[in-house]
């Protein structure tokens, strides 16, 4: 029994089974990080947010290698979003941005939660900007300069 075969599973499509293996480990191993995680990411993908909430809080409260830590982030922020827990959402990903500027997914997962909470001038800003810096459509490419100059004048009137 291993957090590697319980990925496995999970990436094949046996959610369940993996589900049940990181049950076992976590009740083995109730303070691993890693397990929560991992227990959480396949909850989720399971479709029981509610219940991969806890896990996710727990995970990123011990404390995760980067890389774990930003797909927990991600990941707990995206399922309090959709489960209406918009101003949570928002505030983690407000410190998760803070913490990793870089990383465009959380911008792109804010603006979402930043719609949910009525703010869409801002939602449109992020998302607009991410079109602008990561597209290589033609289309868009050509029209990057005003895109990214548009993105926070949505309201603006021009004379």
């Amino acid at each position: 029994m291993t957090i590697k075969r319980a990925i496995e599973l999970r990436q094949a499509g046996n959610g369940e089974e993996a589900k049940q293996l990181l049950s076992a480990l976590h009740n083995d191993n109730p303070g691993n990080a890693e397990i929560l995680y991992q227990l959480a990411w396949t909850c989720d993908s399971l479709g029981l947010e509610r219940e991969a909430v806890p896990y996710y809080e727990e995970a990123i409260r011990i404390g995760l290698p980067e890389e774990d830590e930003r797909g927990a982030l991600l990941g707990l922020g995206s399922t309090y979003r959709t489960l209406g827990r918009y101003e949570d959402a928002d505030a983690l990903f407000r410190k998760a941005r803070a913490k990793y500027p870089e990383r465009r997914e959380f911008r792109v997962f804010h603006a979402m939660a930043l719609y949910n909470l009525g703010d869409h001038a801002e939602a449109m800003k992020l998302l607009l900007a991410e079109i602008a810096e990561t597209s290589g459509d033609p289309g868009i490419t050509d029209y990057k300069r005003a895109i990214a100059f548009y993105s926070d004048k949505l309201d603006q009137i021009w004379n």
